[in-house]
């Protein structure tokens, strides 16, 4: 079995770079590129992760909107066996959606397991960064 993530929104695709991103590691680790924060001049970078430091992520989104929807250390999906994964918050602020379902929030983590088709969605519902979570033989 292999999972994928497809994006279903332009800053997914964005944040991906492709079309549909192949999930080779586990458990596969998802979190924000950088910090922002809203100064006179507007949104700006105050914090980036240093390039001399292991990745604690294996996707960076890329987080720009005026409300960050996104933390650094935001989710991360499982494989448990062959059929099972789970995606577990890693103690956002905001959460995340698979499908209707809240997993997260207010940095307290969770977890739901996860299935084929499943929609992800990272951060509040009106959310830029929306995926489908596929498995394929």
């Amino acid at each position: 079995m292999t999972a994928f993530l497809e994006p279903l929104t332009p800053e997914a695709e964005a944040s991906l770079g492709t079309d549909k991103l192949e999930l080779k590691s586990w458990p596969f680790r998802v979190g924000r590129e950088s910090r922002m924060v809203l100064s006179a001049k507007g949104l700006e970078v105050r914090e980036r992760r240093r390039a001399d430091v292991a990745p604690s992520n294996d996707l960076y989104l890329l987080d720009s909107g005026r409300h960050l929807n996104v933390s650094r250390a935001h989710f991360e999906i499982d494989r448990i066996d062959d059929t099972t994964y789970v995606l577990r918050d890693r103690g956002s602020a905001l959460g995340t959606f698979v499908g209707d379902t809240r997993v997260g929030g207010q940095d307290a983590g969770g977890e739901a397991g996860l299935k084929t088709g499943d929609v992800i969605v990272v951060g509040t519902s009106e959310s830029p960064f929306v995926f489908r979570f596929l498995v394929t033989n």
